[in-house]
């Protein structure tokens, strides 16, 4: 049953990273009008912004909220803790937390919703898996909406993401967050979002 749900989601998401470079949504990325005024931080190199395009047609009120809340909140003075967003079912996880060592970190993958991840202040170390040497380790729990891996690291992109850039995981994107970077502080703030993922 793992291998079956592995070769479903690979085929689906194979279709979506396939259209990755699109140059019609890489300029619709660049010119930012989804950015709702909001210039505290830019997307992150990692971004699929096909995927992002994609997802923010589909449920563009959500993600003007976001961006909203993003644009008039103080985000290094806002207290740790878990924030609704007015007018919305969102909530923002403000993490003042560390960045651990690779073998302490969890993968994982959602199905109903998408990761939005902003950096703060510090460097956090995130990790994306190869999806031909990954397996499902733990069959997805619906209530919690995630699964998780076991993965090759050889096989597995490792990139910083620094203060002032934020990525986005959809449901393709295995991933592992809070992962030890080379900086000497591994003090890092993230505000967490969990967006809607519409079919």
């Amino acid at each position: 049953m793992k291998r079956i749900i592995t070769i479903l989601m690979l085929a689906v998401c194979t279709i979506t990273l396939s259209a990755q470079d699109n140059k019609a949504d890489k300029q619709w990325l660049k010119q930012g009008l989804w950015r709702n005024g909001f210039n505290g931080a830019k997307p992150h190199k990692s971004l699929n912004a096909t995927e992002f395009h994609t997802q923010y047609t589909k449920n563009r009120q959500q993600w003007e909220t976001l961006f909203q809340w993003l644009r008039d909140t103080d985000l290094q003075a806002i207290p740790k803790g878990k924030h609704p967003i007015p007018n919305s079912t969102l909530t923002a996880s403000v993490e003042d937390s560390q960045n651990q060592p690779l073998a302490k970190r969890n993968t994982e993958s959602h199905k109903k919703k998408i990761d939005f991840q902003l950096v703060v202040r510090g460097t956090e170390g995130f990790a994306l898996l190869d999806h031909a040497s990954s397996t499902v380790s733990v069959p997805y729990d619906e209530k919690k909406d995630v699964m998780r891996y076991t993965y090759d690291p050889a096989k597995t992109n490792f990139f910083d993401v620094k203060a002032g850039q934020f990525v986005i995981f959809f449901p393709c994107d295995w991933h592992i967050a809070k992962v030890e970077t080379k900086k000497k502080d591994q003090n890092i703030r993230v505000i967490v979002v969990k967006m809607d993922y519409i079919e």
